[in-house]
């Protein structure tokens, strides 16, 4: 079992490696000219781009707006790719910084957990082992502000690796894991609160 496991692995890992560089070649058509060959980024990420944005944006037309405006930009900076991550990593950093953007042009504060008391309590206690436990911890993170909600989806739903967000949103990765340990103990407490 744990050589086919082994074997699956690296057989993903090739298939990546395969598709990023099917992606370099693809790059490098678009700058020699062929820009209709752009299509291909737009059919295949516009989707992950969108959601990805309209967690950081309510508004879905803004959301929307921003999402293209990302692809725009990043086809502007084509010739910038270095292909050291995946272009759907390099372009959502651009929507990151666009969304960012914007909510800065709005003037929205995002609330700082650098500054809330911490829980000493395990990480173990945000176990969802019981339906009531995982309706308190949805209604927790829906309370969370939108970039705290962002990294959550980054990490545990989209299963990202710490160095690729850390990419997209221009941040230290230890400094992202010990963000994802505070974001943990926070809701934890907004758990525990919930239940007084």
């Amino acid at each position: 079992m744990s050589k086919n496991h082994d074997t699956e692995a690296l057989g993903a890992k090739q298939h990546l490696r395969n598709e990023m560089e099917q992606e370099r070649q693809r790059i490098r058509r678009i700058l020699d000219g062929k820009s209709d060959e752009y299509g291909y980024f737009v059919r295949t990420y516009s989707a992950q781009v969108l959601d990805f944005v309209s967690r950081m944006v309510s508004d879905a037309g803004d959301a929307e707006e921003l999402a293209q405006d990302a692809f725009v930009r990043a086809f502007r900076s084509l010739g910038q790719f270095d292909g050291r991550s995946s272009w759907l990593t390099w372009v959502l950093r651009i929507a990151y910084n666009t969304a960012l953007n914007h909510l800065k042009r709005q003037r929205l504060q995002w609330l700082s957990i650098d500054d809330l008391p911490l829980a000493d309590a395990p990480d173990d206690d945000l176990s969802t082992d019981r339906e009531e436990r995982i309706q308190q911890l949805d209604a927790a993170i829906d309370r969370l502000p939108a970039d705290e909600q962002l990294l959550l989806h980054l990490y545990y739903y989209d299963d990202r690796q710490l160095r690729d967000i850390a990419y997209i949103i221009d941040a230290e990765p230890g400094l992202l894991a010990t963000r994802l340990h505070r974001i943990r103990k926070k809701l934890l407490l907004m758990m525990k609160e919930n239940e007084q």
